[in-house]
């Protein structure tokens, strides 16, 4: 089923005149989407960058699911026999924690520009 475009605002950027922004991704609960609308203001994203922002809300949205159902159920389960064996959820909410961790850091969005890579110097001719 194919959503109807969202309609956009228009952002000034101190590199290019004009970003439109867009509108978060429906699918993602309400405190989620405060944050990606957040980032999406105070940060000039490129396209790939607001596919990682909407992975990471995505990965945040699970992880928040998977806890509220350990929160339910309890972190272990028995099996039939009466074993005890971790929650399915525990490996999905570790999961989406690492992943939520990866994406942030791949956007990159507390970091002031800083130095240039160094490079090992050059090599002169003779």
């Amino acid at each position: 089923m194919l959503a109807a475009p969202a309609p956009h605002l228009t952002v000034t950027h101190p590199r290019r005149r004009r970003q439109r922004v867009p509108r978060a991704p429906e699918h993602l609960s309400e405190e989620i989407v405060r944050w990606w609308q957040q980032v999406v203001r105070n940060y000039f994203l490129e396209s790939h960058h607001l596919k990682l922002l909407t992975l990471a809300a995505e990965s945040w949205d699970r992880l928040t699911e998977a806890r509220e159902r350990i929160a339910k159920d309890g972190a272990y389960l028995p099996d039939r026999f009466g074993i005890l064996h971790a929650h399915p959820a525990v490996a999905v909410e570790r999961d989406s924690k690492i992943a939520f961790a990866w994406l942030l850091r791949e956007l990159d969005l507390d970091a002031e520009p800083g130095p240039a890579p160094s490079r090992p110097p050059a090599i002169e001719r003779r």
